[in-house]
């Protein structure tokens, strides 16, 4: 049988194989849920460069996809009348506009759709401070908006996590990573996932590698830094991989983040277990802002409460996408996304960090593979 003649299914794993198989990362998983059904659930290469081979049960660094869990701490937190999403920042948390600067306008609803002006700072170079909690804290305190809030829309790649992270525990008395454990990821049976290794946990995550680029494809304008060896090399330490860093170090399994997207497609709920309402969870992937050029990105953007919208030619939610699907990715490695349309949910995640761009192609076209097989 020819790949051409395989049915859907055979021809998403032959596509999931051979990305492995030409070197675009040295294992993956990919998982995916149509409704409340695991339809697929795979797992191939190795653990790292010169691992053991992988399985569906290996944790990974999920870089940016962490986003998505800390922003449903708040919207249940908002669900349960802890605070709003037009709030102050500043009602809740006094010294983050102590100075009474433009900061003050910074709202609950502009932190989750990075329109606060604090894209970046001082302590996104201070990795061997991303431990220490305080010190993000008053880091944040100390930090000025690069534009007014509200104005335009800035990734924030780092400092979104920790401004969700500080209002979760203002508002709830509990550190984000133990919140989301008890509210968000246990509930739904994401055995697997944490923000941030536990200390009790072995540090058993995927060995990251970066792939660099070939000239052909280059731009250094496009994402964050292009540094992917250095990005590898620094997620690899076990120090920053159990910080608690909500923007970035969520470590857990394709299945896991699935089943998240899976239980957001179906209205906030899976197998009986309730994680939002309907409502919030409509008003949580809604679009709030879309920019032509993100500043941080330099990117068209459209961004919801936590997560991002399709609609862009920078998307790596499939060409297929259509324009509701929500969904976030991970620093060249990683993507999870629902689909209210067709109701299928996916996650591919890999332990190899590659250009924007190249990472772009490998998941759209592995979003679309999906489509095809399972989007009737």
């Amino acid at each position: 049988m020819s790949p051409f003649d395989a049915d859907p299914v055979a021809r998403v794993r032959r596509v999931f194989e051979r990305h492995a198989a030409v070197g675009l990362h040295h294992g993956a998983q990919l998982a995916v849920y149509d409704g409340g059904e695991l339809v697929l659930d795979l797992a191939t290469g190795t653990v790292g460069p010169d691992g053991p081979e992988t399985t569906p049960d290996r944790r990974h660094v999920l870089f940016s996809c962490t986003k998505p869990y800390a922003g449903v701490c708040l919207h249940r937190l908002v669900e349960r009348g802890a605070l709003d999403y037009d709030d102050p920042v500043r009602d809740h948390w006094p010294a983050f506009a102590a100075a009474g600067t433009e900061k003050a306008e910074a709202t609950v609803r502009h932190v989750l759709s990075h329109q606060a002006g604090l894209p970046y700072g001082p302590f996104d170079e201070a990795s061997d401070r991303w431990d220490d909690w305080d010190a993000a804290v008053a880091a944040m305190e100390d930090l000025e908006p690069r534009f007014r809030p509200g104005s335009t829309a800035a990734y924030h790649a780092l400092n979104y996590g920790f401004l969700v992270g500080e209002l979760v525990r203002r508002v709830s008395g509990q550190p984000i990573d133990e919140y989301a454990r008890e509210h968000v990821f246990e509930p739904l049976g994401m055995t697997d996932t944490s923000i941030g290794l536990p200390d009790d946990d072995p540090d058993d995550a995927a060995t990251l590698a970066g792939f660099a680029a070939g000239e052909r494809c280059r731009n250094a304008g496009v994402g964050l830094d292009g540094r992917e060896d250095e990005a590898a090399a620094l997620f690899n330490r076990e120090s920053i991989r159990r910080a608690v860093v909500p923007a970035a170090t969520g470590v857990g399994t394709a299945r896991d983040m699935a089943r998240f997207y899976a239980c957001l497609v179906n209205g906030g709920a899976l197998d009986g277990e309730r994680l939002l309402d309907p409502d919030t969870v409509e008003t949580a992937t809604s679009v709030q802002v879309e920019v032509e050029r993100d500043a941080t990105m330099k990117v068209p953007r459209r961004y919801a409460l936590g997560f991002e919208r399709a609609g862009t030619a920078w998307d790596k939610y499939g060409t297929l996408a259509p324009r509701t699907t929500f969904g976030h990715g991970g620093l060249g490695s990683i993507v999870g996304w629902g689909d209210p349309e067709s109701g299928l949910a996916m996650a591919y995640v890999t332990n190899g960090i590659r250009e924007e761009t190249e990472h772009a192609g490998r998941a759209c076209e592995m979003a679309d593979a999906v489509r095809r097989a399972f989007g009737g």
